[in-house]
């Protein structure tokens, strides 16, 4: 399918699972496009661990409540550090971001589903601190999202996106 088909194809796929193992060499294709993604000054401070060990993925679920894309066989973990990139400004946010896109169009492309879990994982809960601990993460590195990954059950619901003309203009802002 061509680029702009899979990323019209893309939304986020929030129901249940296929049993099926994810192959590794999928994984990895979905990560390295994670990587392959621009970043602020070079920095590259995203980083991802890919969890595919189902003992792992049952003890990372334990501590996410509510819990989200738990019968997911593989799911990756995204983590950043906070690095000053030019002058005083960090691009982590930036950078974590396209790598999250990148991985979420590569999903689509191969044929599963996923959903970015942020907010979930970052509030004031910080259950992504407990799945860092989980995941021997380093201090420095800070988990800001996981991305569940298999063959969907179901259709994703696709949602309904206001009009073009109401959110994009050419040569200046338009009021409708």
């Amino acid at each position: 399918m061509s680029m702009i088909d899979t990323i019209r194809m893309r939304h986020s796929y929030r129901g249940s699972y296929q049993p099926d193992p994810v192959p590794r060499e999928d994984l990895r294709t979905i990560m390295e496009a994670g990587l392959a993604a621009p970043s602020g000054c070079n920095k590259q401070t995203t980083s991802l661990i890919c969890v595919d060990d189902p003992q792992i993925l049952k003890r990372i679920h334990a501590v996410v409540t509510p819990p989200v894309g738990e019968t997911a066989p593989a799911m990756i973990c995204v983590l950043t550090q906070r690095i000053i990139a030019y002058r005083d400004r960090c691009f982590a946010v930036q950078d974590y971001s396209a790598t999250i896109e990148n991985m979420l169009l590569t999903i689509v492309d191969l044929g599963y589903q996923s959903c970015w879990y942020e907010g979930h994982i970052t509030d004031e809960d910080r259950i992504g601190d407990k799945i860092a601990e989980i995941l021997q993460v380093p201090d420095g590195y800070e988990l800001v999202c996981v991305l569940p990954v298999g063959k969907a059950e179901s259709e994703p619901g696709v949602p309904v996106k206001k009009a073009f003309e109401d959110r994009a203009w050419f040569n200046g802002f338009k009021v409708q």
